[in-house]
């Protein structure tokens, strides 16, 4: 089996939550849980958080992580994770938010599993989500996908329009293979991604599939600090019944 690197884009100008990868989430920044989260995961040979922000390299350091300093003219995610993984030789990119504190390593398991066949270019998380009231959440992306599980579209916006009692809600990890990445850094800003706020629709409105990974895994992104009670609430149970 391929093994894969793993890259956390994380920056401090979040227009939703400024300095939320340094929020206190039971004593430790949010940054934190997920690095030691991914760490876990024995398909990553290696785990790197890209910055652009000396505040966040500086707490990385303090906790042992391995961070890379990156451009500040990045307008997305995957394009600081590109930076980080362009002089690194490893076949497989696996992209953890900076987010997600909550990530499983089975879930990039999953995902480095799925890129293994070198078809599959590049990889995202979805989860069945039966909390309908979400659904017109725009913290909470929704895709749909076809028969083969490909992505066909991600929104903010509901959809489909009239859910089958549930809704497939977008997790942010996204795996690539580095050849793709590489090509993808270089493809222009969709009129898509500028509208939904997705960059992963940058994919597919230049007519790349991105195929999608059930995980049955719960987690919760912090998109707003309302969000940091919700985390380690779950953080709380998690342990509670370990």
């Amino acid at each position: 089996m391929r093994k894969a690197l793993g890259i956390i884009p994380a920056r401090y100008d979040s227009e939703r939550f400024p300095g939320k990868a340094l929020a206190s989430i039971n004593g430790r920044p949010l940054i934190e849980h997920v690095y030691k989260r991914a760490r876990q995961a024995p398909c990553l040979s290696q785990v790197i958080i890209a910055t652009d922000d000396k505040r966040i390299h500086t707490q990385c350091r303090e906790f042992g992580a391995e961070v890379k300093m990156t451009s500040p003219s990045h307008q997305t995610g995957t394009e600081r994770v590109s930076e980080v993984a362009e002089e690194l030789d490893c076949p497989i990119i696996i992209s953890i938010q900076g987010d997600e504190p909550l990530v499983g390593p089975e879930m990039i398991e999953s995902l480095v599993a799925t890129l293994q066949e070198n078809t599959v270019l590049m990889a995202t998380l979805r989860q069945k989500n039966k909390d309908m009231k979400h659904l017109h959440d725009k913290n909470t992306v929704k895709m749909v996908i076809d028969r083969e599980e490909n992505a066909l579209y991600f929104s903010r916006s509901p959809i489909p329009f009239s859910p089958p009692g549930f809704f497939w809600q977008h997790i942010g990890v996204y795996g690539f293979q580095k050849e793709f990445l590489m090509a993808y850094k270089n493809l222009p800003a969709s009129s898509l991604e500028k509208s939904e706020g997705l960059e992963q629709l940058r994919a597919l409105e230049n007519g790349f599939k991105i195929k999608t990974v059930e995980t049955q895994h719960p987690t919760l992104s912090v998109n707003v600090p309302e969000d940091i009670a919700r985390v380690e609430a779950l953080l709380n149970k998690k342990e509670n019944n370990e």
